[in-house]
């Protein structure tokens, strides 16, 4: 096969509305609330039809002390259920879920109390009547007995990834009393799909302890929670929108979704990224404040809106690969050390969550009435007193953000005030704000930052109980995006000889490394063995997958003779695997719509040479030459004037 290159490079804002459930018999479809209308008293409801979903990485989820919060990050073929709704409806919703609620209850019945002193006292009233109707009924004892069997035999360590398998496959359930899923298993999430069997055992259980009369009867307070919550979000969202100059539309086929579910610990808060549904599952708790917490709903749907304008430049990530190298020592997940994208896009979401921090306490409240100028004399006093400290606090959390690895939120922190003086909005200044940066120094800034040894977990990323420990082809990815593509083989051949070797990983890196020498029929070889010996694994890694698919799709594109065909089947076959983060969606369709074309390196002509022979990189003559020049020098004493 021969190659024609022998190497390849691997506005306006609208009226805000809330969806919340309506309250008929059949079902649950959302309706549309603006944020100045106040919530109706609820009724009771037989059945959810709810609406409800990076991005960016493979499922997991996971917990972490208080505030823990668990993620799933899948890419599964089929969408969930609760994220199909009808078009023209709002794509920020805040609803409930029957089916979330009854797989909650089946955890509670099994002896999940977490959080139980910090629930909302719904929780403890439904456990009651659970317990009631347990004592009175063999059959539902019977069912129950049989539920927590199989909880118990799929019992995993960290409590929030026990609980995330049961949310994940509630989201494609269809209401009881079916509970099936609307995708055949194949298609489902890996955590879903890993408890697809307690189904049939929930069903029986739901049904023999009349469960959805339970739901019923206290359908009108989960209303009230909504009720509570609506206002808060309705108004963070706004706000955040405001700030960005980002319009707030009707439903286009991405979704933001909170679901509240009172059953479960408040301290744990459930995110999901399925395709472009956003999704986070809450549970109030008893404090008297707001009920859950505002700032990591705003995290996330700060990741629903900026993620696709990131990621949709693409050709810019690059050029700022080289800002990885700064943050190798930072208590980050790997996942942030190796992917320039995720990284710049969390800075820049720390940013804005910064640019929208303000301090604890009342704000100053300008006066109605003047009777004295003294009285606008204290207003303004106050509010300049009270600028100053939300500054402060600003540039004491970037430093903060900037310890635990995120060395890019001064930059956009920056920007983004350059920005709001301009009056612009995020879309239209994001372009320049990325392909703009001066990566070097960017680079320079983040080495010279004191990093801290631990960061708090991130509401979209897996956070387990311990730092996961680097593997030998995760230091093979990092020695192979510092250049060291020699070390790297080295890493990568010691795990083919290891038995008990990644080697479908280590030969997906051994093939990048003949692409980086210029050997691209080796490296076809070596993106195909990749995909024979990922099917013969037991866990194949989806991304490994995907960008086999993908490399080898460009290398039939950049043929002398180009394959065409068969480079489209491999950008299709990237689509199709389990790897949701955007740069391979977008790496998959950009082939798709048309043909790889290779980097071409500019031939300087021997003009070119002469007009750099006299360039200073400095700048210092071409500064020196606007400098007024220096005034005559005085004649000695006693010299005669001319």
């Amino acid at each position: 096969m021969r190659f024609a290159v022998s190497s390849l490079a691997a506005g306006s804002l609208l009226s805000l509305s809330l969806a919340l459930p309506a309250q008929t018999p059949s079902a649950q479809a959302p309706a549309t609330l603006s944020n100045q209308q106040k919530p109706q008293p609820a009724s009771s409801s037989s059945s959810d039809d709810p609406t409800l979903p990076p991005g960016q990485q493979q499922g997991t989820s996971s917990s972490s002390g208080p505030g823990e919060r668990a993620s799933d990050q899948t890419n599964p073929v089929a969408r969930p259920r609760a994220a199909q709704i009808q078009p023209g409806s709002s794509s920020v919703t805040l609803e409930t879920n029957e089916p979330l609620f009854d797989m909650a209850v089946a955890l509670n019945v099994c002896g999940y109390d977490q959080g139980l002193d910090q629930s909302m006292p719904v929780r403890a009233k439904i456990r009651a009547e659970l317990n009631k109707a347990l004592e009175e009924s063999e059959a539902a004892r019977t069912s129950r007995d049989a539920v927590c069997q199989y909880i118990q035999q799929h019992r995993q360590n960290d409590s929030g990834l026990n609980v995330g398998q049961y949310v994940s496959l509630a989201l494609y359930l269809s209401p009881p009393p079916e509970l099936t899923p609307n995708a055949d298993e194949t298609q489902l999430p890996p955590q879903a799909a890993s408890v697809i069997n307690i189904l049939p055992k929930l069903r029986q259980f739901a049904e023999d302890i009349d469960l959805h009369l339970i739901w019923i009867r206290h359908r009108p307070e989960y209303e009230a929670l909504i009720a509570r919550v609506h206002d808060p979000m309705a108004q963070m969202v706004l706000d955040t929108n405001i700030y960005l100059h980002q319009p707030v539309s009707t439903y286009d086929g991405r979704r933001f979704l909170v679901l509240l579910e009172p059953m479960l610990a408040p301290e744990i808060t459930n995110a999901r990224i399925y395709g472009t549904d956003y999704i986070v599952q809450m549970s109030p708790d008893n404090s008297a404040g707001d009920p859950v917490r505002m700032d990591e709903i705003r995290h996330i749907y700060l990741h629903y809106t900026v993620e696709p304008m990131v990621y949709s430049r693409g050709s810019a990530m690059e050029r700022i690969q080289p800002i990885l190298r700064g943050v190798q020592d930072a208590p980050l997940e790997f996942f942030y050390k190796s992917d320039a994208p995720a990284l710049l896009t969390e800075c820049l979401i720390k940013g804005i969550e910064a640019h929208l921090y303000v301090v604890p306490g009342p704000r100053p409240v300008k006066p109605r009435t003047i009777h004295e100028r003294s009285d606008m004399d204290v207003y303004e006093a106050e509010k300049t007193a009270w600028d100053k400290a939300n500054d402060l606090a600003r540039l004491k959390l970037i430093d903060v953000d900037e310890a635990q690895g995120w060395v890019l939120t001064e930059y956009f922190y920056n920007q983004l005030t350059s920005m709001s003086r301009i009056g612009d909005g995020l879309r239209d200044e994001i372009a320049p704000m990325i392909y703009g940066m001066d990566v070097q120094r960017e680079l320079h800034h983040a080495e010279q930052v004191l990093f801290v040894k631990t960061v708090p977990p991130d509401p979209l990323r897996p956070s387990m109980p311990q730092a996961r420990q680097l593997t030998a082809m995760d230091r093979a990815e990092i020695l192979l995006m510092q250049g060291h593509d020699g070390d790297a083989a080295d890493l990568a051949d010691k795990a083919m000889a290891d038995p008990k070797g990644d080697h479908a990983h280590a030969q997906y890196v051994l093939a990048r490394v003949e692409l980086m020498q210029g050997h691209p029929d080796e490296a076809l070889e070596g993106f195909t063995r990749t995909l024979d010996l990922s099917k013969a694994s037991a866990a194949p890694d989806p991304r490994t997958v995907a960008w086999a698919h993908i490399y080898l799709g460009r290398l039939y594109d950049s043929e002398s003779t180009p394959e065409r065909a068969k480079a489209v089947a491999e950008y299709k076959a990237a689509l199709a695997s389990r790897d949701s983060r955007p740069d391979t969606k977008a790496a998959a369709e950009a082939g798709i719509a048309r043909p790889y074309k290779l980097p071409q390196r500019a031939q300087k002509s021997s003009s070119d040479d002469d007009d750099d022979k006299d360039f200073d990189p400095t700048g210092k003559k071409e500064k020196d030459s606007y400098q007024p020049d220096p005034p005559p020098s005085k004649p000695p004493v006693g010299t005669p004037p001319n």
